[in-house]
């Protein structure tokens, strides 16, 4: 039966993978932010998953007002990176699991989740990124990718409360599929950010490290956070937090925390990033991989 074992929150700042293309994600400015996933990037290597559904929202790459999925997963074998008009990243083209993400996407559109089935896609720094601040450089990505597209570009974008649910109905999915495959949720965007008007810069570290706290432990008072305090808080960008909420519902009742990383600046808002296991009440191992790692808000 295939499991999810780990959900990992994580910010999508492109300029991260400016930073790791050019080099300089060991210098003064970039070094901080980096040095938050080296041990994430360590743990990954003994965690070795399978499969990650690694939601994301595309930003004009795949979709346009042409066409505005809520929710869109990807069913195909092989997605590229996008040229977001200068040239795609020279990262490895992403990898799906065709025979999983048609099973998601059967189960949840008959526990009645309206989902769109893409099985051609380019996929933008909003997947990417989160691959290498992961995985750093490498000639291929060590994992399957099922790429599952969330609009929160146009209004109106999906409540919390609905991507908590979708969460949990991914993990009713996983927990259907008869194969043995180690399967983590990843939820990217954000954090607090916008980026046009007279609130453009807009960095918000009090809600940022709330929402962060949110995901650790059993409350799910979060999933109820209407649009307009994510509007008013965290500016219009910030919806992208949403995102996580899918990852978290994936976890089931109860979570604890392996890292937690938020550093400012970087670019125009801050990093966000946690590693989540899902607590079964058997009680927490604390030495090797689960032993918590933490580095303090900046």
């Amino acid at each position: 039966m295939a499991r999810i074992t780990a959900g990992i929150g994580s910010s999508h700042v492109p300029l991260l993978g400016v930073a790791s293309d050019m080099n300089k994600d060991a210098d003064d400015y970039f070094g901080p932010i980096f040095a938050g996933f080296e041990w994430t990037r360590e743990w990954e290597k003994s965690e070795k998953p399978d499969v990650i559904i690694l939601v994301f929202n595309d930003h004009a790459s795949a979709f346009d007002m042409k066409i505005i999925p809520t929710f869109a997963i990807g069913c195909g074998e092989l997605y590229q990176p996008a040229d977001e008009g200068w040239g795609p990243r020279q990262v490895p083209a992403v990898e799906g699991h065709p025979d999983l993400a048609w099973h998601i996407a059967q189960s949840l559109i008959l526990d009645e989740f309206d989902m769109t089935i893409i099985n051609e896609m380019d996929v933008d720094h909003g997947l990417t990124v989160p691959l290498t601040m992961m995985y750093g450089k490498t000639d291929a990505w060590p994992v399957k990718v099922i790429p599952l597209a969330v609009n929160v570009v146009t209004y109106p974008p999906p409540s919390g409360n609905r991507c908590w649910a979708l969460g949990e109905a991914i993990a009713r999915a996983v927990a259907s599929y008869e194969e043995d495959l180690n399967v983590q949720v990843w939820g990217t965007g954000g954090m607090s950010h916008q980026l046009q008007g007279p609130r453009a810069g807009i960095i918000n570290r009090e809600w940022d490290n709330m929402f962060l706290d949110s995901l650790i432990g059993e409350s799910d008072a979060i999933r109820r956070v209407p649009h307009i305090e994510y509007l008013r808080e965290t500016g219009s960008e910030g919806i992208e937090m949403v995102m996580w909420l899918i990852m978290r519902g994936a976890m089931g009742r109860k979570t604890h925390a392996l890292h937690r990383h938020y550093h400012v600046p970087c670019s125009n808002t801050a990093i966000g990033h946690v590693v989540l296991r899902p607590d079964n009440g058997e009680g927490l191992d604390m030495t090797g991989s689960d032993t918590v790692q933490s580095i303090a808000a900046e």
